[in-house]
């Protein structure tokens, strides 16, 4: 295949996490008996620009559809981790009622609930019907397709360009990524401030975080990656964050290349020779990690058989699309993990993808009293733990 960034011909695989479904194609009741299609998840690295990538076997409308069930605003730690971001670039950017902030990937109003309640004009652009609509019920505006070139010139020359636009763990799951980047340049004012955040691709690597690789996430991405990528399509990062969100993120500050007025700040360098001290940009850093996801499939499955053989109970807690890709890869069916709880309505009464796990109401964990929950969303354990508390049995973090 080629680097969906540079065209280079790649051929090194970083990890083969076998084949599954798209992690959030929850099944009702009504399609168990269809056949579900599951595609290989294989992760590619790219030795030009240094890009980590699945291979292209699913398309973009197809992973999210009408029904796509993640909604950003049932975990209350990323609702505050917004909140913040709101003050934080409000002050920032001295943002006010003439000013336009604009979301990508806006999903159920999560982020733009804030801008709007400090009076701050601001519109989103969604493409996933069922979160498009929450976030409207919400009084929030909503864009709903798929963001681009195109798009963004129709918005431009509607007068909507932004001084704020905001992109929260999206950058890796847009296929074509130069185009996207690209739609930012076309409708970010000429001194307006763009974030992005997502994984960081060293976290990822150093803390075996192989379990945020799914389908949806076209791309695994570092500064080196991101800076690349920026840099040819118009856009300059000047500020980088570390954020302990989502097992270790960066938040991206970026600017139009000739017209930014903000100044590169220092944590951008401390970053880049950071990755460079790590071996990112070489063959050796991606080497080895089979293995070690390997080594988690066998002691989950050595787990979950003893505690079957033992007669005792595990559930498990979060049907997030990480949890997905650990229960498929490891081969986990209900006979070992008898039923999913998460507090979201729109999942409850449906099954995972792949390992057709039901997913119920937290209320069977009070009336089963299982012997242990294993925390799938291991990015939000310490809340899940606290929500949980009552529970006498012993929590497993995977």
């Amino acid at each position: 295949m080629k680097c969906r960034h540079c065209k280079t011909l790649i051929n090194t695989t970083f990890l083969d996490l076998g084949s599954s479904p798209p992690s959030n194609s929850f099944l009702t009741f009504k399609m168990l008996n269809e056949m579900e299609i599951w595609y290989p998840l294989r992760v590619m690295v790219c030795k030009e620009c240094w890009l980590v990538q699945t291979e292209d076997f699913v398309k973009e409308d197809e992973m999210f559809s009408a029904d796509y069930a993640y909604y950003s605003s049932y975990s209350s730690s990323w609702l505050n981790h917004a909140k913040k971001y709101v003050d934080q670039m409000t002050n920032m950017l001295t943002l006010n009622e003439a000013s336009v902030v604009v979301e990508v990937a806006a999903n159920d109003g999560y982020l733009l609930q804030y801008v709007k309640k400090k009076n701050i004009g601001c519109y989103g652009i969604e493409p996933t019907l069922g979160t498009a609509k929450v976030a409207k019920s919400k009084g929030i505006e909503i864009f709903e397709y798929f963001f681009g070139v195109d798009k963004a010139n129709e918005l431009a020359k509607g007068g909507r360009t932004a001084d704020l636009m905001v992109a929260n763990n999206v950058l890796a799951h847009v296929p074509d990524i130069n185009d996207f980047v690209r739609g930012f340049s076309v409708l970010l004012k000429s001194d307006g401030v763009a974030t992005f955040e997502n994984p960081h691709l060293l976290n990822l690597v150093e803390k075996n975080q192989f379990d945020t690789i799914y389908h949806e996430h076209y791309s695994y991405l570092s500064l080196t990656s991101v800076q690349k990528i920026f840099q040819n399509n118009g856009l300059t990062v000047f500020d980088v964050e570390e954020l302990p969100t989502h097992g270790g993120s960066l938040r991206y500050f970026a600017q139009h290349i000739e017209t930014g007025i903000h100044p590169i700040n220092d944590r951008v360098g401390v970053m880049i020779h950071k990755e460079f001290l790590a071996g990112l940009s070489t063959e050796k850093f991606y080497s080895g990690f089979q293995e070690k996801t390997n080594k988690v499939k066998y002691d989950l499955l050595k787990f979950l058989l003893s505690m079957k053989s033992e007669g005792k109970k595990v559930v498990a807690y979060g049907a997030a699309a990480k949890g997905n890709t650990l229960l498929n890869f490891a081969g986990v069916r209900e006979d070992l993990l008898s039923y999913i709880v998460d507090k979201n309505p729109e999942k409850q009464g449906k099954y995972s993808p792949g390992n057709r796990i039901k997913i119920t109401t937290e209320e069977n964990l009070k009336i089963d009293k299982p012997d242990y929950v294993l925390i799938l969303p291991w990015n939000l354990t310490d809340e899940i733990v606290s929500q949980l508390n009552y529970i006498k049995s012993e929590c497993l973090k995977n």
